[in-house]
C-alpha cells in the first residue's frame, strides 16, 4: 500500500515538472519582437501593430496614426518607452532604429470623380451624354482619401443642376464594410455640354476654299456653336459662304461645295450627240458647283444659253431638235444628248472618232 502511494506521488511530481518546463519554454518563445514596418487601417497605432507576441496588450492604443494614405516613422527608443509604460518589457528590437507606420486608405482619383459626376448629370435638364460634359469644380479633386473600410462605389444620393447657369450640386455615398454609416462626398461646380467642332486657324473670306492647315478640331460649348457644328473632316475642301475670323467655329451652314465655275470665267460649252462632239468657247454669267444650272454667253454666236455644270470650267448644253414626222421617228430618230464644256480659250468643232 505504501509502495503504491509512493509510485503515485512520483508520477504526479514528474507530470508537474514536465508542465512547468513546457510553460517555461512557451514563455521563452513568446518574447515580444519589434516590427520594422507596419500598416494600420484605423486612426490609432496599437501595441499589437508594432510588435509580435503582444499578448493581452495587443489592443492598447499608444500613438495616433498618420493621415490617410501617408507614412510616418517612430524612433525605436521612443516606442520602447511607450511600451514600457504599459508593462511591455523585454522587447527584442533587432537593432531597428525607426519603425515605419503607413495608414491605408481608399483613394478616389480626380478623373474617377469627374466621370461619376458626369454620369450622374447625364441627360438631366437637357444635358447630353456624359462623355460630352465638361466639368469645372469649386475645389480641387486631384485625390480624395477615405477609410479603407469604405469599399463601396460612388452612389449618387442627391443631384441638382441649374440649366440657366450650369451650376451642379452632387452628393455621393460610399458604403462601409464595418456596418458603420456610409461616408458622404459632396461636389459642386459648373457643367457645360460640349461638341467637337472645326475651328479656323486664320481669317477666311467668302468663297475661300478651306485647306487642311486652315482648320483644327476643338471641343466647344454646344450653346456657342449650336447643333450644326461642322466636323473638320467635313470642312476641309469646302468653300466658305461667309467670312469668319480665326478661332471661330465653323457651322455646316457656313460651308458649300467649291464652285467649279465662277462668274465671268471662260468656260467650254460641250454638246455631244451620236457621232458628234462639239465644243465652243463661252463666258459664264453665273457661278456654281457641279449639277448647278448656269447661264453662259456663247462667244461665237453672242447668244445666252443655259447648261449644267459637269466639271471645272465645263458646262453641258442641250440643243432642241425639230420634231420629225411619225414615220421617220419610228425608223431611226434619236434624242439630243447633253453638251459638255471644258475650260478652254479656243473654240473647237470636231467630229467624234468612231
Amino acid at each position: 500500500m505504501i509502495a503504491r502511494a509512493l509510485l503515485l506521488a512520483a508520477a504526479l511530481l514528474v507530470a508537474t515538472s514536465v508542465t512547468a518546463f513546457a510553460q517555461a519554454s512557451e514563455d521563452v518563445i513568446a518574447v515580444p519582437v519589434l516590427r520594422p514596418s507596419v500598416t494600420v487601417e484605423s486612426d490609432v497605432v496599437r501595441i499589437g501593430d508594432v510588435i509580435d507576441n503582444a499578448g493581452t496588450s495587443a489592443q492598447i492604443a499608444i500613438y495616433r496614426a498618420p493621415d490617410l494614405g501617408t507614412t510616418g516613422s517612430l524612433p525605436t527608443a521612443q516606442l520602447i518607452a511607450a511600451l514600457q509604460a504599459h508593462q511591455v518589457i523585454g522587447v527584442d528590437t533587432r537593432d531597428i532604429k525607426t519603425v515605419s507606420v503607413t495608414r491605408l486608405s481608399r483613394n478616389f482619383g480626380g478623373k474617377e470623380i469627374e466621370q461619376a459626376v458626369a454620369h450622374s448629370l447625364e441627360h438631366r435638364s437637357g444635358l447630353g451624354d456624359a462623355a460630352n460634359l465638361s466639368m469645372t469644380f469649386d475645389r480641387d479633386i486631384a485625390d480624395v482619401r477615405m477609410e479603407v473600410s469604405n469599399t463601396g462605389s460612388l452612389q449618387p444620393v442627391s443631384v441638382r443642376y441649374e440649366p440657366r447657369n450650369g451650376r451642379f450640386d452632387v452628393t455621393f455615398e460610399v458604403s462601409n464594410d464595418n456596418n458603420a454609416p456610409s461616408a458622404r462626398l459632396r461636389f459642386t461646380g459648373i457643367a457645360i455640354e460640349t461638341v467637337e467642332a472645326a475651328v479656323l486657324t486664320r481669317n477666311v473670306e467668302r468663297n475661300d476654299v478651306l485647306k487642311s492647315s486652315d482648320v483644327i478640331t476643338e471641343r466647344r460649348p454646344k450653346a456657342e456653336v449650336g447643333g450644326d457644328a461642322a466636323l473638320r473632316s467635313r470642312a476641309v475642301g469646302m468653300q466658305m459662304r461667309r467670312p469668319l475670323r480665326a478661332g471661330q467655329a465653323v457651322k455646316v451652314a457656313d460651308l458649300a461645295k467649291p464652285d467649279l465655275v465662277q462668274r465671268d470665267d471662260n468656260v467650254t460649252l460641250v454638246y455631244e450627240s451620236t457621232g458628234l462632239y462639239l465644243t465652243m468657247r463661252g463666258k459664264a454669267l453665273d457661278g456654281g458647283t457641279e449639277g448647278d444650272v448656269v447661264n453662259v454667253l456663247n462667244l461665237q454666236s453672242k447668244r445666252t444659253v443655259s447648261g449644267v455644270i459637269i466639271g471645272r470650267g465645263q458646262v453641258a448644253i442641250s440643243v432642241a431638235t425639230p420634231r420629225l414626222p411619225a414615220a421617220v421617228e419610228e425608223s431611226s430618230a434619236e434624242p439630243a444628248a447633253p453638251v459638255s464644256v471644258a475650260t478652254s480659250n479656243n473654240a473647237q468643232v470636231s467630229p467624234k472618232a468612231e
